[in-house]
């Protein structure tokens, strides 16, 4: 059974940082690339970083560029987003997201809640 499981979400002040992980099982996390997605209340699910399967290429979201990294494990089976100098338009529910590399599987988390407010 595939299972994409994010933590490290809460509620931080402005300026905080957060570090979140997603753990993946039922699936060979080398064989995907990864990324993360942001949903606002209201707004569209936007992409704000990918990894590729072997992390050699990162890309980031234009909002987010500079103050956030993602980065993967693949002997743990889990990719991370550390973020830094937090800012309230960063509030959202953040997924995590597979992609084979034939990109023929598509897989979600269930997503973690961040909230940026003093």
């Amino acid at each position: 059974q595939v299972q994409l499981v994010e933590s490290g979400g809460g509620l931080v002040q402005p300026g905080g940082s957060l570090r979140l992980s997603c753990a993946a099982s039922g699936f060979t996390f080398s064989s995907y690339h990864m990324s993360w997605y942001r949903q606002a209340p209201g707004k569209e699910r936007e992409l704000v970083a990918g990894i590729t399967r072997y992390g050699v290429t990162r890309s980031y979201g234009d909002s987010v560029k500079g103050r956030f990294t993602i980065s993967r494990d693949n002997a743990k089976n889990t990719v991370y987003l550390q973020m830094n100098s937090l800012k309230p338009e960063d509030t959202a529910v953040y997924y995590c997201n597979a992609v084979s590399v034939a990109s023929t599987r598509n897989y979600w988390g269930q997503g973690t809640q961040v909230t940026v407010s003093s």
